[in-house]
């Protein structure tokens, strides 16, 4: 699992399943553009929504839940980074959000 740039990600956003795995009170306050989001504790589940084929680049509040998640990924066969910095980063540097 790489760690990525806020940056890096907004440039591999067309190419990429961005995973927002925040809470629903979370995402409340904005996701980016296009995220899927399918919350940590529900990922296992709902694992069948992701494309193994689509890179995954894993994204929450600060980049540490997203990185156990990127990692989990990996180990189930798919390529999944985590976005340093989570929302935080994001929003810091005014990218977009919905």
């Amino acid at each position: 699992m790489a760690e990525i740039t806020i940056n890096e990600t907004d440039q591999r956003r067309p190419n990429a399943c961005i995973l927002d795995v925040r809470e629903d009170f979370e995402v409340a306050e904005g996701m980016i553009p296009g995220a899927l989001h399918i919350p940590m504790g529900q990922l296992q589940a709902r694992l069948a929504e992701l494309n193994p084929a689509v890179p995954v680049i894993a994204v929450c509040r600060s980049g540490n839940r997203s990185a156990r998640v990127a990692e989990a990924l990996n180990g189930a066969g798919f390529t999944a980074d985590t976005m340093a910095g989570g929302m935080t980063a994001w929003t810091r540097e005014g990218l977009p959000t919905t």
